[in-house]
């Protein structure tokens, strides 16, 4: 286990190196290794432990009755999965988390963590506090995506989400974390019809696009400030 690495993420900020191996013992941790395609969780499981990615990543998809599936998120290393649905056993996920590419996955058990132990462990508390700002997180970007996906149309949400990268990475020239199928899911709409809206976009003198990377034209230079 590379404990140096997991005192860098944000579940386990502010806990010493000595504190944590004590701290994984009592949240009967467990590493677990997955090949690309292999499924960590199925849709309709129940959990009680939720996972941190040490390497790899894994996504976070949705499937209808039909089989057609949304990307909802990707998460790397460092970052956690199935927290909120850890945190309530009883709830079914609504949701599979898939393997990306070959991924490495530390399961800690939730209701250990949110109890603290008998030995009344002075960073338990802090790991508490951490596990409520990742779950923030977590429901920020929530808010966001449903945000960017509110318009009718393939442009309005395409500018509403260009718009909050150019904020977020202050410049009008940036890269996205998505591919084109990646990108088309997160917005909830079709490849094809993603492409073509981004050409017509080109044609019209917005912005500028080479694979991931974009430049917004005709932009209001005082609308950053």
């Amino acid at each position: 286990m590379n404990i140096s690495f997991l005192t860098k993420t944000v579940l386990f900020r502010g806990i010493e190196a000595d504190e944590l191996e004590t701290l994984l013992d009592c949240l009967k941790a467990e590493r677990k290794v997955y090949g690309k395609g292999e499924t960590v969780y199925h849709a309709g499981d129940s959990v009680q432990a939720l996972g941190m990615v040490l390497a790899g990543s894994v996504r976070i998809e949705s499937d209808d009755v039909w089989g057609n599936k949304s990307i909802l998120d990707q998460i790397g290393p460092g970052q956690v999965f199935a927290e909120t649905y850890a945190c309530i056993p009883s709830e079914p996920l609504m949701v599979s988390v898939i393997a990306a590419g070959d991924a490495e996955i530390l399961f800690l058990n939730t209701g250990r963590m949110l109890h603290s132990c008998s030995s009344a462990c002075p960073f338990h508390s802090k790991l508490i506090r951490n596990l409520l700002a990742v779950s923030s997180q977590k429901n920020l970007n929530l808010s966001r995506r449903i945000f960017h996906t509110s318009s009718k149309s393939i442009r309005g949400r395409l500018l509403s989400y260009l718009s909050f990268q150019a904020a977020r990475q202050g410049s009008f020239e940036f890269s996205i974390p998505f591919n084109r199928q990646q990108l088309a899911d997160y917005l909830s709409v079709d490849r094809s019809a993603l492409s073509n809206e981004l050409s017509r976009m080109q044609k019209d003198g917005l912005l500028t696009v080479e694979k991931n990377h974009f430049v917004l034209e005709q932009v209001n230079e005082d609308w950053k400030a």
